[in-house]
């Protein structure tokens, strides 16, 4: 009896980001499109289908999920892969945008009367959004508030230390 040696992971999983989702989804038997976009350095795969609910899931859990499997996918196959976002009809645009708004509606509470503003939780995502925001604003800095273990963390939008 002939004994078949497993082939490595990374021998049988294609590398291109697109291709992986897109397997993914056509064994879920979902009819989609996958598009392929460059965002802030980091790749971007978005979803359209006529059925958004299944892929996104309460909360965007479904889709989160889906983002963590293709990463670690890809990480399997090369560790050098870059990290990838995925989003299903602009679901994730339209979350980051009200993350956005309720950041920068603190942000004019803390310039008109000079206090911190404590905003959230949030997760990693949205902090890093809220983060990469102030980034460049002289004023306005938003700090994570610092807890034990990763998830959602309350975050304190404040005026910056001016330099003595």
């Amino acid at each position: 009896m002939e004994t078949e040696t497993p082939s490595s992971p990374a021998a049988s999983t294609p590398v291109n980001p697109k291709e992986v989702l897109e397997n993914i989804l056509n064994g879920l038997g979902l009819e989609t499109t996958v598009e392929q976009l460059s965002l802030d350095g980091t790749i971007l795969l978005h979803i359209s289908t006529a059925e958004p609910g299944r892929l996104i899931g309460r909360h965007g859990q479904t889709l989160s999920q889906l983002q963590f499997l293709v990463n670690r996918i890809l990480l399997r196959a090369s560790p050098d892969a870059p990290r990838v976002t995925i989003d299903c009809e602009h679901y994730r645009e339209r979350l980051r945008d009200d993350v956005l708004t309720r950041a920068l509606e603190a942000a004019d509470q803390v310039r008109r009367w000079g206090e911190p503003v404590h905003i959230g939780p949030f997760g990693a995502f949205d902090r890093r959004v809220i983060h990469q925001h102030f980034a460049s604003d002289p004023e306005i800095e938003a700090v994570s508030e610092s807890e034990e273990g990763e998830g959602m963390k309350k975050m304190t939008v404040h005026l910056r230390q001016r330099p003595t």
